[in-house]
């Protein structure tokens, strides 16, 4: 079985093809990114319309195969942003009609987790998914994943990207914030907001701007206490896990996987506990549509079914409200 996965939940439209035996055979995408000021979503709207052709004629090109080789077309059904989510749905829905193929509609954060587990080879992770809409501790249990940990306010990834615009980076600012910490060296306290499993980034940012705006301290050391702050929240709070769920496995997978930092962290806390530590591929970890495609394939291969009227998007579609019909 060939499968189609599109992604546009957010900044990112992709379209990936993957087989049932998990090799992916393409992996295109395109980033809305803006030289100053965070994600526009009629902006990010109009950049998946213009490119949705292009990318997904590119990840037939690269899989070297015609729209008539596909066996099935999946797509992120949801969470996320509205108007950059029906560009995905109408796009499959409309290959699907035409090449009269079938379509499943798949959570966007349970797709980060499978795919994570098949090519780090876990069989039972607890998992740290870090994205920019979405930071959650989840591990499966009684035919769901459960969300043991989260974010109770912004998701890791929306509050680097918001801490980059106060200090000028433009989006995404993840990427510029790891760089500007790697030149830090001071370290400045910042709020450590954790309730148990639970954490906040709302405090730490408001915190943040104010230091940006005192002009007192240098962006690379705010950077530099930016990140240990955060991360060793995530990393407290994944440890939380491991001893009250007791499984001996951490999956980390979602954009914010790619900061070397916060590895390191996880690996340190991991080892010394002895628990098995994989890191998703980073060409898979971010939002993409090579982990649509396979999660389609897992979902159908499991017996799921759609019609068309089924395929509503869902921008506030929860892990924790996906039935897990796969795993036995």
């Amino acid at each position: 079985m060939i499968c189609l996965g599109i992604e546009s939940t957010a900044h990112t439209f992709g379209a990936g093809i993957v087989t049932n035996k998990g090799e992916v055979l393409s992996n295109q995408r395109s980033m809305y990114t803006t030289a100053s000021g965070g994600i526009h979503p009629m902006k990010a709207t109009k950049h998946h319309l213009l490119l949705c052709d292009k990318i997904i004629n590119s990840a037939l090109e690269e899989a070297k195969l015609k729209l008539s080789d596909l066996d099935l077309i999946a797509f992120s059904q949801g969470p996320g942003l509205g108007q950059t989510l029906r560009v995905g749905a109408v796009s499959a829905r409309t290959l699907s009609k035409l090449l009269n193929v079938p379509l499943l509609g798949v959570n966007h954060c349970v797709a980060h987790i499978e795919i994570g587990k098949h090519k780090t080879k876990l069989k039972d992770p607890i998992t740290l998914y870090v994205s920019g809409a979405n930071t959650q501790i989840i591990a499966y249990a009684g035919n769901k994943y459960r969300v043991f940990g989260e974010t109770l306010d912004i998701g890791v990834g929306k509050f680097l990207d918001t801490i980059g615009r106060f200090m000028g980076t433009g989006f995404p600012g993840g990427p510029a914030i790891e760089n500007l910490a790697a030149k830090g060296k001071k370290y400045i306290e910042l709020p450590y907001s954790i309730k148990g499993m639970d954490f906040s980034f709302a405090g730490i940012q408001t915190k943040v701007r104010q230091l940006i705006e005192s002009e007192a301290y240098s962006n690379n050391d705010l950077a530099f206490s930016t990140q240990e702050t955060v991360f060793a929240m995530l990393t407290e709070a994944t440890e939380r896990a491991i001893a009250h769920i007791g499984k001996n496995e951490v999956l980390l997978t979602g954009g914010v996987a790619a900061n070397k930092r916060l590895t390191r962290m996880l690996e340190t806390m991991c080892k010394s506990r002895k628990v098995k530590f994989e890191v998703c591929p980073r060409e898979l970890s971010g939002d993409q549509g090579a982990m649509i495609a396979w999660q389609g394939i897992v979902e159908y291969s499991a017996g799921k079914r759609q019609k068309i009227s089924d395929t509503e998007i869902n921008g506030k579609w929860r892990t924790d409200q996906v039935e897990v019909n796969w795993i036995k």
